[in-house]
């Protein structure tokens, strides 16, 4: 899909991410609810993971979306630090 097709769930959510992650070199958010909002699946690669578990990358991102979250079922989220 591309970039420009994007619900205002989708871009909201990257642009609280890009705020919050200002180190990240991809981030990516997909409603994967069928365009309701419901559940999204966020990707996002930033120099701020790495030296951190997955839990913590994790928690990091709940914290960042903590009000979006509040109106969501569901969020699966990938997270990585840049390769060396």
């Amino acid at each position: 899909r591309s970039f420009a097709s994007q619900t205002d769930g989708e871009s909201r959510l990257a642009r609280v991410l890009r705020e919050k992650f200002p180190q990240a070199s991809a981030i990516k958010v997909v409603d994967i609810s069928g365009g309701c909002g419901a559940m999204y699946e966020i990707h996002i690669e930033s120099e701020e993971f790495r030296e951190k578990r997955t839990v913590q990358q994790h928690q990091m991102v709940n914290q960042a979306l903590s009000e979006e979250i509040k109106h969501m079922h569901g969020l699966r989220i990938f997270t990585s630090a840049p390769k060396p």
